[in-house]
């Protein structure tokens, strides 16, 4: 556990004292660049950028209510091939997630690259999200009702709209980080947790960024708990209610009959990270006289062919790291119940194996090493 600290909040202003503490490190020379979400000129929504100038800091939001991309792809990108500078990028426990399992298949190196997580409430739809703010929902006090209900554990929406699915049954609302920004149980118009690991905790306080304090509010773990309680009964509902359509491979198909295998869940998924892809060659890109001769043969086939192979493809390869950030959902034109689906399988692949996808670096993935017997799986364990 890192030392602790708080962020004393003027004025109600919780997100202008967090982007000022975010400032406080490329000011400091802790950092040199910052990847944050930062609010779009229309209002409406947010993008990943990547600040250098402390000065370009305005519309930083650390609770970005949006994730229009996985950000593990980002800090992939960013740190495979980094020129031995020191990057920070604010990620929501997901994506961090999703960052140590990248690691651990060499896609990400954390060598310079600094994990700053933020409490996560949940995230909208990019369009729904936008839907608010063009019927009137002021941006800043949409996240200030939503912060008001992270200090008692609860889920805050405006009337008509939901969390994204995938938020609602994650089980894992707060990160591990070098930086961790720490909403739930905290008075938010008044303070903010920090929590500085052992990486960054000394060169902080010789900086004077920051100061420590002892532990936060005593409700926090209550708090805590009582959200990952709800959501974990949302997961468990949202299990049977799949299970309980989709028996076998039959019902499979007819649940993904509309599929249009446009890969779109595989674009968006931070865990498909192959640069050559089975699904973009020969054996799947067919020519039109093979579709032909199938016909010919069966008297008829599905178009587009191979949606079931596919998913089925898709899971063998990643879903023991599927960390459930349910952006194959968002992406998906045909709003299949693709992270349901991921997560659901997911969850009995990776108890079998004893993995927690994101858990620890350090923790060796199920398709990167063998053993003899770990698939004899005791009495009841399924």
């Amino acid at each position: 556990m890192g030392k602790q600290t708080v962020l004393k909040v003027s004025e109600g202003k919780t997100e202008e004292a967090i982007r000022d503490f975010l400032k406080s490190l490329l000011k400091g020379g802790v950092i040199e660049a910052l990847l944050v979400p930062k609010r779009l000129p229309s209002g409406d929504g947010f993008a990943q950028t990547l600040i250098h100038d402390p000065e370009k800091m305005d519309g930083a939001c650390a609770l970005s209510l949006t994730m229009p991309v996985q950000s593990a792809r980002v800090a992939s990108h960013l740190s495979v091939k980094n020129l031995n500078k020191r990057i920070a990028a604010v990620l929501k426990p997901c994506e961090i997630r999703a960052v140590v399992e990248l690691t651990k298949f060499l896609q990400v190196k954390l060598d310079h690259l600094l994990l700053i997580g933020v409490d996560c409430p949940g995230t909208f739809e990019v369009a729904d999200y936008s839907k608010m703010i063009q019927e009137g929902k002021e941006g800043g006090k949409l996240e200030g009702e939503i912060l008001k209900g992270m200090e008692r554990g609860e889920a805050v929406s405006p009337e008509g709209y939901g969390f994204r699915p995938a938020c609602q049954m994650c089980e894992y609302p707060t990160p591990t980080a070098d930086i961790h920004i720490k909403l739930f149980g905290y008075k938010t118009e008044e303070e903010v947790g920090l929590e500085i690991g052992e990486k960054l905790e000394k060169e902080m306080e010789e900086k004077g960024l920051v100061s420590y304090a002892g532990d936060g509010p005593s409700s926090r773990r209550e708090v805590v708990g009582k959200v990952v309680a709800a959501r974990e009964k949302k997961r468990d509902e949202a299990y049977q209610e799949f299970r309980g359509v989709v028996k076998d491979l039959q019902s499979f198909l007819d649940r993904f009959s509309t599929c249009i295998r446009c890969h779109n869940c595989m674009v968006a998924c931070p865990i498909c990270y192959c640069k050559e892809c089975v699904f973009r060659t020969a054996i799947f890109e067919h020519e039109g006289d093979q579709f032909l001769r199938w016909a010919d043969r069966k008297g008829g086939i599905r178009m587009p062919t191979d949606t079931l192979i596919f998913h089925l493809i898709r899971m063998a390869h990643m879903v023991t790291s599927c960390i459930g950030c349910g952006l194959c959902d968002s992406a998906c034109p045909s709003r299949l119940p693709v992270a349901t689906l991921f997560r659901s399988v997911g969850d009995k692949i990776q108890k079998m194996f004893g993995y927690v996808p994101g858990r620890d670096v350090n923790e060796v993935p199920p398709v990167a090493t063998f053993k003899e017997d770990e698939l004899k799986i005791e009495s009841g364990a399924l």
